[in-house]
């Protein structure tokens, strides 16, 4: 890698960018900004295509419209492959009331949690408020047992960074149901990992374990948890739920994949975003961002005429939301390639807003690598290049290929968590401009990477 060899003698400067590497960046935002097709592409993804659960008849059709998307395009190969992945429904559209002793009842606005079981009808029981999930671990038995658990854990607002906010209330929602499980209670319903209070749920994926009773599980908004702490303040309530959701037998589904050969065919540099998204909303920011803004930045070199040094292959990766099978399989369907050189992995899953720069999950001579690039992005607005996470779906890749740097795009956070896994997630609240900056930030990002890996 004559890249890192000139790190480590010191001798990479700005200076080492040539005139022709900025000109060509420049071309590239010029390109997504005035002759962009990313809007128009994420539009026919949401309004065309919709929700894309894993195991749907909307994640077949959007493994369609990626393969024609990229064929479109004229990339050199596109295919299909194959994998296996989980299948659940959420099925009639779940309910919840709070009820109080004197049957004054209040509707609120929920979601099941992805792969949780159904309730089997109506099931109803007295509510039982935890402020995190630690307390509810430190709870006793008899507290609990045959009560609803109500889990009240705000994210954390004074996290400048609003993914440190929602690493910290994950556990919740992923853990929430074993452990009021562990406790006799007969279902858990949490406060919705979201920043704001509002009435718009946010689902996303939990566990069960198998020594532990299932129980029904769910997330109301962030406005109703409000509403229902202050009620029990106050006085005893009931919460009434009903939900239909089920999980049925794995399926088969499939990864999409384009690739621009380069002249050095059998070094990989793969790059993607996730198909699939929950079943609410449009998956817009998530991750069909993630989706047009790798596609749009393959088709601008391509447009450019950009010959590369290393085969750029574009990964549409499925079932990154419920069981990352698309990120797991494609690791090991890469590594048994045996003649493949796998040098580095990008992943854009964390919205369509302003970019701000890329993390990179590497060495400190990786890192110093990807700092080096500083310069040449500062009139576009990017600062942040350093240490950090890659993606869900990338990163397999590190236990497939030792030492293999995984770079995660970062856009503005702020808003993020408005959207994420909510009915809230669609078309309309991804700006025009913004997207196309991201997709121009990964194009020059891929290009600098192919030019001294």
């Amino acid at each position: 890698m004559k890249f890192l060899y000139l790190i480590i003698l010191g001798l990479l400067t700005t200076s080492s960018f040539s005139q022709n590497d900025s000109t060509f960046i420049r071309s590239i935002y010029n390109t997504a900004l005035s002759e962009g097709k990313a809007y128009n592409d994420l539009k026919s993804l949401c309004k065309d295509i919709g929700a894309r659960i894993t195991g749907s008849a909307e994640a077949e059709m959007a493994i369609l419209w990626g393969k024609q998307k990229m064929e479109s395009y004229g990339f050199d190969k596109v295919y299909l492959q194959e994998i296996t992945v989980p299948h659940w429904e959420r099925g009639t559209k779940e309910a919840g009331w709070v009820k109080d002793e004197y049957n004054s009842i209040k509707k609120v606005n929920l979601l099941a949690l992805g792969g949780s079981i159904g309730t089997n009808g109506t099931i109803e029981g007295e509510l039982i408020e935890f402020s995190s999930l630690e307390e509810l671990k430190k709870a006793s038995k008899k507290d609990v047992e045959g009560k609803i658990v109500f889990i009240n854990q705000v994210m954390d607002e004074k996290h400048i960074q609003t993914f440190k906010a929602y690493g910290g209330c994950y556990p919740v929602r992923g853990s929430g149901a074993v452990e009021a499980s562990k406790l006799g209670a007969i279902a858990v319903i949490i406060r919705s990992l979201g920043i704001p209070v509002d009435e718009h749920p946010h689902t996303g994926v939990m566990q069960y374990n198998d020594s532990v009773n299932k129980i029904p599980a769910a997330a109301i908004s962030t406005l109703d948890a409000e509403n229902i702490s202050l009620w029990l303040k106050k006085e005893k309530a009931n919460f009434v739920l009903e939900m239909d959701c089920r999980n049925y037998p794995d399926v088969k589904s499939y990864n999409v994949i384009g690739e621009l050969t380069g002249k050095n065919a059998n070094n990989i540099i793969t790059f993607g975003g996730h198909l699939d998204s929950w079943d609410t909303g449009e998956g817009a920011h998530d991750d069909g961002a993630g989706i047009v803004h790798t596609l749009e930045a393959l088709r601008i070199l391509k447009e450019l005429n950009y010959k590369p040094n290393n085969t750029l292959r574009l990964v549409f990766f499925m079932n990154e939301e419920n069981g990352n099978r698309g990120g797991q399989d494609y690791a090991a369907w890469a590594k048994s390639r045996t003649k493949e050189n796998h040098i580095l992995a990008l992943e854009s899953d964390r919205g369509g807003f302003a970019p701000r720069g890329f993390n990179m999950d590497g060495t400190p001579e990786q890192i110093a690598m990807l700092a080096s690039f500083a310069p040449i992005f500062k009139e576009y607005d990017l600062h942040i290049f350093e240490k950090g996470y890659g993606g869900v779906d990338i990163s397999p890749l590190k236990e497939s290929f030792e030492g293999i740097p995984l770079v995660g795009f970062v856009p503005d956070s702020q808003r993020y968590f408005d959207f994420h896994h909510s009915p809230n997630d669609v078309f309309e609240n991804v700006n025009k401009r913004e997207l196309e900056l991201g997709c121009a930030a990964i194009a020059a990002m891929l290009y600098l990477f192919d030019q001294n890996l």
